[in-house]
């Protein structure tokens, strides 16, 4: 299987469904839920699609340069960015839509909370500095370079800021959607596992055993399970926190007090 056929086969149908469902939804003024500012996704997509092409791709092209993964060169087009072919990239942007196309999806279609949101800065900051510990054991990991561990080590180094950063902004929002963020990691979690082992086993990828735990969920190692599962928590997070009112207010309230205490610092420098 090429890896665009794998992209054709795996990820362009579900995105054309799902648009095609919006499309109708929209038409059948399916909104979704008061809890959101968005009338519409894509502003919010591309947005996640943009930052996770930039985050992604410096993590992404170290793993090929050291090895970690290859891919098989007669079953790309041979055009490469960095040490990356070109449908790499693709992917990122077409998982982003996907996981996104999911998110709003669930979010017309599920219940609202029914519960009333209350504000937890204690649930936020502990749920964020949890994370630390096993940020500096991956790092630990790899300087003192424990081979077996390496995939794993570099996946989480790369992924805990940004979740910590997600759950010090929000982890009390997202608790409050917990059910829609629950469900909209998991969908898309379980169908690219399932599609990444077929295209593993075909030969498309491969993830070198030298830095794997070789432990696997039926044929897939379970360093392309916990990938997918901190890439789609990363999109569902993101977007959750950016369309909810409660988080644009959040934002805002952040931004207008950074601009005050500048303004004051301004101020305070000019008077001395």
């Amino acid at each position: 299987m090429s890896y665009f056929g794998f992209l054709v086969v795996f990820l362009l149908p579900p995105i054309v469904i799902l648009t095609a469902l919006d499309f109708f939804d929209h038409r059948r003024k399916r909104a979704l839920p008061s809890e959101f500012i968005v009338n519409r996704p894509w502003k919010v997509i591309l947005l996640m699609v943009v930052v996770a092409v930039l985050y992604t791709t410096p993590w992404d092209n170290y793993l090929v340069a050291t090895k970690v993964w290859w891919y098989d060169p007669g079953l790309v087009t041979g055009i490469v960015i960095g040490w990356v072919p070109v449908e790499e990239y693709t992917f990122f942007i077409l998982q982003t839509i996907f996981t996104g196309l999911i998110t709003f999806t669930l979010a017309r279609y599920l219940p609202s909370p029914k519960t009333h949101y209350s504000s937890n800065n204690s649930m936020r900051w502990i749920l964020a500095l949890g994370l630390l510990p096993l940020w500096i054991l991956s790092i630990l990991a790899i300087t003192a370079g424990w081979g077996a561990v390496a995939y794993l080590a570099i996946l989480l180094v790369w992924a805990i800021p940004p979740v910590a950063l997600q759950l010090a902004f929000g982890a009390d929002i997202l608790w409050y959607f917990r059910r829609l963020v629950l469900f909209a990691i998991l969908a898309p979690t379980i169908y690219l596992s399932f599609a990444d082992s077929l295209a593993i086993s075909s030969g498309t990828w491969t993830i070198n055993p030298e830095k794997s735990l070789m432990i696997f969920i039926g044929s897939l190692p379970i360093e392309e399970f916990i990938f997918f599962m901190t890439t789609n928590t990363l999109i569902v997070l993101g977007i959750t926190l950016a369309s909810s009112k409660i988080g644009r207010l959040r934002l805002k309230k952040i931004l207008t007090s950074f601009r005050t205490a500048r303004k004051s610092d301004i101020e305070t420098c000019s008077t001395s």
